[in-house]
């Protein structure tokens, strides 16, 4: 490339200033954006990114063979605005040679505190609490009114111990949980800082009082969640998934929520996202529904937008990027 070659960059959506002005500055980018909040179109998008050098996607964008067919032979590097891949047609950008960068780590710690507060306040039943404050259904004390579960001497479970896993696990332990167990593909040596147990899948399901999902999303936990996994948990325990929502088939939720199988149930991921308002599942009392707001504190939303520009530039440039995702 030629010193004063301007490189194409497509920008899917309007990100947070942090990265934006990185991007700005960068006199080899010529800079092309979908400048709104809301996702770029299809046709906008496979319009946007024809001869691009790089792209700056997020979850919302499908980054399929049709996209990378449309942005042509010059492609060299997609940096997306999330520690979740499952929206990029990984095999074949492999195929290309495309570089990817995207940011974990980054956003470990927003998504943990959701995830406690999700499961709090499902357990304490938070929203049922709120809303008969709001309609008048506070009336006097009565001794099992909006009686939930407590943490303190329970088992939790988290299906998935990497790093987010592990926050979670950090920051429930002092709420006096007796028992950590965890699943994943392997035991974790970290998982000795939380006193996790590594048990089987069935295990945690079936002796857990919260089953918190943590984990990707990949061919063997696509629809893992199922009837015959909420058969095996506690009639009192509550189930709690902020990793994806095709990690839970919805529907067999729901059945296990109406039928009184689990005791609750707290989502911060659905699918599709968003939920239909019409969906079985917002009709319940017992199903704490958030719209994906895991990594939503301006702080988190910020450095993410931070490392999103730097992992294209140096995408861009040949560089070592501070964080590509290893094909």
């Amino acid at each position: 490339m030629s010193a004063h070659q301007m490189l194409k960059v497509f920008v899917t959506r309007r990100i947070p200033q942090e990265g934006m002005k990185i991007l700005q500055k960068a006199s080899m980018c010529d800079l092309s954006l979908w400048d709104s909040d809301e996702p770029v179109p299809r046709a906008e998008l496979l319009k946007g990114v024809a001869g691009a050098h790089g792209l700056i996607c997020l979850l919302s964008d499908k980054i399929d063979t049709e996209v990378l067919d449309a942005a042509g032979p010059n492609l060299k590097v997609i940096s997306t605005l999330s520690v979740g891949f499952d929206h990029l047609a990984i095999d074949e950008i492999k195929k290309r040679g495309i570089r990817v960068g995207y940011t974990p780590d980054v956003l470990t710690d927003a998504t943990a505190e959701l995830t406690v507060a999700l499961l709090l306040a499902t357990a304490r039943r938070l929203p049922e609490g709120v809303e008969e404050v709001k309609n008048g259904g506070w009336s006097t004390w009565k001794p099992l009114w909006l009686c939930g579960y407590g943490l303190s001497g329970s088992t939790v479970g988290v299906i998935g111990l990497g790093r987010i896993g592990l926050a979670i696990a950090r920051r429930l332990k002092p709420f006096g949980v007796k028992k950590l167990l965890y699943t994943g593909r392997k035991p974790k040596p970290e998982a000795e800082e939380v006193d996790g147990e590594y048990v089987p899948l069935d295990t945690l399901v079936r002796e857990s009082d919260f089953v918190v999902v943590s984990c990707s999303l990949t061919p063997d936990t696509q629809g893992l969640c199922d009837k015959t996994f909420f058969g095996k948990m506690k009639k009192t325990s509550v189930f709690i998934n902020t990793s994806r929502g095709a990690v839970v088939n919805q529907e067999d939720l729901f059945e296990a929520l109406s039928s009184g199988q689990i005791a609750a149930a707290g989502l911060d991921v659905t699918s599709p996202e968003p939920l239909p308002t019409n969906h079985p599942l917002l009709t319940l009392k017992n199903c704490v529904v958030l719209p994906h707001i895991g990594s939503a504190t301006y702080s988190t939303r910020g450095v993410m937008s931070e490392l999103t520009a730097n992992n294209l530039l140096a995408g861009l440039t040949g560089s070592e990027m501070p964080s590509e995702l290893k094909m």
